[in-house]
C-alpha cells in the first residue's frame, strides 16, 4: 500500500485516533477488557500512528506504543492495524519504524510480548521466543527479543 503516513507521536497528539484502532481492534475483535487495554502507560509512551490516504483525508488505521524499560531496553506493545488493511506489509512498516527509532535512540534490545498466532510475523523481523507461553488478557502470549543495532551518530 504506497499512500500511508507513520508518525512518532505522543498520546496527548493522536489520543482519539489510537484509542480507535485499539478499541476496535482490542476490545471489540478480541474481547480484551478496556481496563487492560488503557492501562495508564500511554502517556508516558512514544505511539506510532499510521494513516491512509482516503480520497482526501488522512484516515487512522495502525498504531502500536513503544516504552523505555530501562537504558538499553525498549517495548514494543499494542501493535494493531484496522481489519480492512491487515496482510498489507502495513504491520511491517509499524514495526521496522519502531526499530530504526530506538536504533536512533540508543537502545540496543527491543522486546514484545507476542500473541501466539503471530509469533511466525515477529520472528520474520529477526525476533526470538524468550520463555514460555502465558496468558495476557485471556489470549497467549509469548516473550520474544531481538537485537537493535545502534545508529552511530556522527
Amino acid at each position: 500500500m504506497n499512500h500511508l503516513t507513520l508518525k512518532l507521536v505522543s498520546f496527548a497528539e493522536a489520543t482519539a485516533e489510537i484509542q480507535s484502532i485499539r478499541q476496535i481492534v482490542f476490545q471489540v475483535e478480541q474481547g480484551v477488557d478496556p481496563a487492560l487495554e488503557f492501562d495508564g502507560l500511554d502517556d508516558a509512551a512514544t505511539h506510532i500512528i499510521v494513516y491512509a490516504q482516503v480520497y482526501d483525508q488522512k484516515q487512522p488505521i495502525g498504531t502500536a506504543r513503544i516504552r523505555y524499560l530501562s537504558d538499553r531496553l525498549a517495548k514494543i506493545e499494542r501493535v494493531a492495524v484496522l481489519s480492512a488493511y491487515r496482510g498489507q506489509g502495513i504491520g511491517k512498516r509499524i514495526m521496522e519504524k519502531a526499530i530504526a527509532w530506538l536504533s536512533e535512540q540508543g537502545i540496543s534490545e527491543v522486546k514484545l510480548n507476542a500473541q501466539t498466532h503471530a509469533k511466525a510475523f515477529y520472528a520474520k523481523l529477526g525476533f526470538l521466543q524468550h520463555g514460555d507461553e502465558f496468558d495476557e488478557a485471556g489470549i497467549p502470549h509469548i516473550e520474544m527479543r531481538r537485537p537493535v543495532e545502534v545508529a552511530v551518530k556522527i
